[in-house]
């Protein structure tokens, strides 16, 4: 692990016992005891949003020629708990689950730059729904607080991320990034068999890259099943809050989700998110009338679901 990313493990967990200090630890332990064994839910409750999230690669990856065998629902759904698990639960930084991913899928004889192909675009476009669904749980943030100056800055701070993915966009569709090294190093480099050929899959990748971003139907279907997960995730929240009687309005718990989702994945140095999750649940919450312990205590419920739905996927990727 590096040290920055030690550094950040250390300081996100020490603000993470600070903020169930301060509220109070009998207090959040209070809320769980009372929702009891109800809480084990939020683990089945979880692969429906995961199932949306493969059914939106699975529409990539077949529409980048993978056979229909490849790429059975279940088999992607088994592939996407690794993946979460790996970026969830260990220090990758959020990439390691997509490498997992993609080997789990090719040792099933899937071809790997299409297979690699489809998980750029999907990670591309995850980012852009990830924006969308943040975009949307500020509007309801607005809708439901009034507090219109905080919502412009939110607002304002997602859209300074929106050239940076238009960038991101054109460097993959038109930018041929390893092309161009290839060309590069051959005309410097006498390069040995085996490294020219991991380049000139490298080119592969390019091309496969340019036919999966030149098909915007599948882009947009794969957007949809994003979303629909995301708002799937949102049904966790709810019914978490109402467990620990605290019970909100869907819509509450569709901004709070949203919000707190956007936090974590753009601060993503941090491992697990920790303190970044509580942090954020705390500040929304208290902003959607949540009490702080409440907040803190929903956090926990659902490291509980990750490590409960996370440590069988990790056991699983090693056996595998």
């Amino acid at each position: 692990m590096k040290w920055s990313m030690r550094i950040a493990l250390l300081l996100g967990t020490t603000l993470a016992i600070v903020l169930v200090l301060r509220e109070g630890l009998g207090a959040i332990l209070a809320l769980l005891s009372a929702a009891g064994w109800t809480l084990l839910w939020l683990v089945p409750l979880h692969g429906l949003p995961l199932l949306l999230d493969a059914l939106g690669w699975r529409t990539l990856l077949r529409a980048g020629g993978i056979a229909a065998e490849l790429t059975a629902p279940g088999r992607l759904w088994v592939i996407a708990s690794v993946r979460e698990a790996v970026n969830r639960l260990l220090p990758v930084a959020n990439i390691g689950g997509e490498i997992a991913g993609i080997r789990m899928l090719c040792r099933d004889g899937a071809e790997v730059t299409r297979v690699a192909a489809s998980v750029v675009v999907e990670v591309l476009l995850t980012i852009i729904s990830q924006l969308l669904f943040a975009a949307a749980g500020v509007l309801l943030l607005l809708h439901l607080t009034g507090k219109v100056a905080l919502a412009s800055q939110l607002l304002l701070g997602l859209a300074v991320a929106v050239p940076v993915v238009a960038g991101l966009y054109l460097l993959a569709r038109r930018g041929a990034i390893f092309e161009r090294i290839l060309r590069g190093v051959e005309s410097t480099l006498d390069l040995p068999a085996k490294l020219l050929g991991t380049l000139e899959q490298a080119v592969a990748l390019d091309a496969r890259l340019r036919e999966l971003l030149g098909r915007p139907g599948t882009l947009l279907a794969t957007c949809a099943w994003q979303l629909a997960g995301f708002a799937a995730g949102a049904i966790e929240t709810w019914l978490a809050l109402r467990w620990l009687a605290h019970p909100v309005g869907f819509g509450t718990a569709l901004a709070l989700e949203s919000l707190t989702q956007a936090i974590r994945h753009f601060i993503f140095v941090v491992p697990a998110g920790l303190g970044v999750q509580e942090a954020g649940l705390v500040g929304f919450g208290y902003l959607l009338g949540l009490p702080n312990e409440a907040s803190i205590a929903l956090s926990l419920a659902k490291r509980m679901r990750e490590i409960l739905f996370g440590v069988p996927a990790l056991a699983y990727w090693q056996l595998a």
